[in-house]
Parts: structure tokens; C-alpha cells; sequence
């Protein structure tokens, strides 16, 4: 940070896949789970959607993070999964998953991630957002089954894991793999240069 003393950087979820996309910035972080609330009206758009709960994720860490006299940033972030207006979150169960890979094949959908990034002690905040759109292969009934019962979309928004298995599925995308994967790293990079960190620096 050009002589700077460089923020403690905590990554406000639980998921494994933020995680790994984070540490290719190669910056030191840690991790801590967010608990917040991600129920939302069924009137806001997906802008609003992953924006709201990206900045409440980051906003329900920033109270623990802010008791450490240490400066720190603290990223949030939500993925969500549009087809036709309607939003795909995580399926609840096997036979959910199913319905919406069925609705999804041979289709194209948009992917929205929101992004957060809260300085403690200031309480500055930035939140912006990234949309993908990916073309899924026409697929049958067997092959959308098999796929749920690897278990590899139990998690996932959409019921699909582009950086898995779920990469079989996908013809092709338009904007940020990064962005479906969970955590656009070009987006939050432009973000964390606006605190002062700069992940490509001397």
C-alpha cells in the first residue's frame, strides 16, 4: 500500500469458493461468518437483492470487527440466479434442485453477485454489483438428475456449481466467470483500490 499499513481484510462468509477466489488477490485475510438476515420483498429487483444482503453480511462482522483498535475492511457478498424474473436461490431439497435445473437447460439466465466493502472505525462503504449472463446446454432428464445427485448443488444458487461439475452444463457465458463463481475479482479489486488497497502494487 505504498507505505501504508494495510487493513485487516475479513471476509464476511461462510462460503468455501469466496474463500478461494479471495486469496488470488494474494492479500492477507480472514474469515469470519455472517449470520445475517437474507430474507427480502419479492417486489426488489436483483440489483437490490444482492446489493441489500452483501452490505448486510458485511455489516453484521463490521461490530465484531470494530472491537480490534486494528483497521480493517470487511467484504460482503451475495449471489443470486435470474431466469425470466423469477430468482433461483438454493434449492431446498433433491427434488427442488431438479425443478430448477429443468427450468434453466437449454436456456439463458443472469447471474447477480453483490459486493460490500466496509471500513471499521469510519464506517465508509462502498456496495456495487456485477451481472453475468450464462447459456445453459439442452439437457435431459437423466443427465439433470445425475448432476443433482452428485450432491454438488445443494449449496449453490441456481442448483449448479460453474467451477464443478456444473461446468458440463453451461454452453457458454457472457461478462464475469468470476461473478457466477460468487466473488467478481475484477469488481471488488476496482473497490478495494477506492480504501487504498492495491492488489497489483510494487
Amino acid at each position: 500500500m505504498d507505505g501504508k499499513i494495510m487493513p485487516r481484510i475479513i471476509l464476511a462468509s461462510t462460503s468455501p469458493r469466496r474463500k478461494e477466489l479471495l486469496a488470488y488477490l494474494r492479500l492477507p485475510f480472514e474469515v469470519v461468518p455472517s449470520h445475517a438476515d437474507e430474507s427480502t420483498p419479492e417486489s426488489w429487483t436483483p440489483q437490490q437483492i444482492v446489493e441489500t444482503l452483501a452490505a448486510r453480511k458485511a455489516e453484521a462482522v463490521v461490530h465484531t470487527a470494530a472491537q480490534s483498535e486494528e483497521a480493517g475492511l470487511v467484504i460482503g457478498s451475495d449471489t443470486i440466479v435470474v431466469l425470466e424474473g423469477s430468482v433461483l436461490g438454493k434449492p431446498v431439497d433433491h427434488a427442488d434442485a431438479v425443478r430448477m435445473l429443468t427450468a434453466l437447460q437449454g436456456r439463458t439466465h443472469r447471474v447477480y453477485t453483490g459486493v460490500a466493502c466496509i471500513q471499521t472505525g469510519t464506517g465508509k462503504m462502498l456496495v456495487r454489483h456485477r451481472q453475468t449472463e450464462v447459456t445453459m446446454k439442452p439437457l435431459s432428464q437423466e443427465q439433470i438428475v445425475a448432476y443433482v445427485n452428485t450432491g454438488e448443488p445443494s449449496d449453490k444458487a441456481g442448483a449448479y456449481g460453474i467451477q464443478g461439475m456444473g461446468a458440463m452444463l453451461v454452453e457458454s457465458i457472457q461478462g464475469c466467470y468470476f461473478n457466477v463463481v460468487g466473488l467478481p475479482l475484477s469488481l471488488l479489486s476496482d473497490m478495494l483500490s477506492d480504501f487504498g488497497v492495491n492488489v497489483l502494487r510494487p
